[in-house]
């Protein structure tokens, strides 16, 4: 057996060698115990936690969640070996021709000088080996899985590619507010169908605006989110110095503290 603990130095070998070890007979039952599907939420949660660590700056945390995301990727490998249906080293071979390929204004003859030159060499190529003959098969290829409000803004991409997109923002503008007054409407008929799919509408309608300022409509919740959390920590403070609970006071005392709080922040 490698002698793991001692070492001062590991490498991506030792890496790969550790997990096999843990997934074996003589590792952690816990590990060998696991499958693609036991270990799916692990991944997304390990890549969250490294854009978190890309957000604070922190090298160190960067460094341990971006380990995190590369040991999910050598377990997933590690439990397909064991299946025999595939290897690490069938995983970086898919993906170093696929790079090749992908980039044939480097290792070919097509031309692209700028960024947005080489995506749409990649996205053409793409588009080739997916067999995507419509706009529509690309849509639906767009992951199930991502977070809803980046799907929409992928989608809409790839409508607009096409052509099929507002001259500029105040069309989707004027589409949102047009959702809203079907939202309200809906809301008057009491139809509880008719109210989730207008919200959805206009969850919809507010991604298409954010891609006409090229904002990431993920990042502008996730900016809402925590101001809403900074201003509501501070209505708990003022209610504490008011020697109060929110508990015991009406809506009408905590909405005065929080434009208060709106004033101050």
């Amino acid at each position: 057996m490698v002698d793991f603990v001692s070492k001062l130095r590991y490498d991506i070998n030792d890496l790969k060698k550790l997990i096999n070890l843990l997934c074996s007979p003589a590792g952690c039952p816990w590990d060998r115990e696991q499958t693609h599907e036991s270990i799916r939420r692990n991944m997304l949660e390990e890549a969250y936690e490294t854009v978190d660590a890309i957000d604070s700056g922190n090298t160190d945390d960067l460094i341990e969640e971006l380990g995190d995301v590369l040991m999910q990727v050598i377990f997933h490998a590690d439990i397909a070996e064991r299946a025999k249906t595939f290897t690490l080293e069938d995983i970086t071979d898919a993906t170093c021709k696929k790079l090749i390929r992908r980039h044939p204004h480097v290792f070919g003859n097509i031309n692209a000088n700028t960024g947005n030159e080489s995506l749409n060499v990649w996205d053409t190529v793409k588009r080739e080996e997916k067999q995507h003959e419509k706009t529509s098969d690309a849509m639906k290829s767009a992951a199930q899985n991502l977070p809803a409000l980046w799907r929409a803004e992928k989608v809409q991409s790839k409508a607009a590619k096409v052509g099929f997109d507002w001259p500029d923002h105040t069309g989707a503008l004027d589409s949102l507010t047009a959702e809203l007054d079907e939202l309200k409407a809906a809301i008057i008929n009491r139809n509880n169908d008719a109210i989730k799919e207008e919200l959805g509408d206009i969850l919809f309608s507010a991604v298409n605006t954010a891609r006409f300022f090229d904002i990431d409509p993920e990042e502008a919740l996730g900016l809402t989110i925590n101001k809403f959390i900074s201003r509501f920590t501070s209505l708990e403070q003022k209610a504490e110095e008011q020697n109060k609970s929110l508990k015991n006071m009406t809506l009408d005392e905590m909405e005065a503290l929080y434009q208060k709080v709106k004033l101050e922040k």
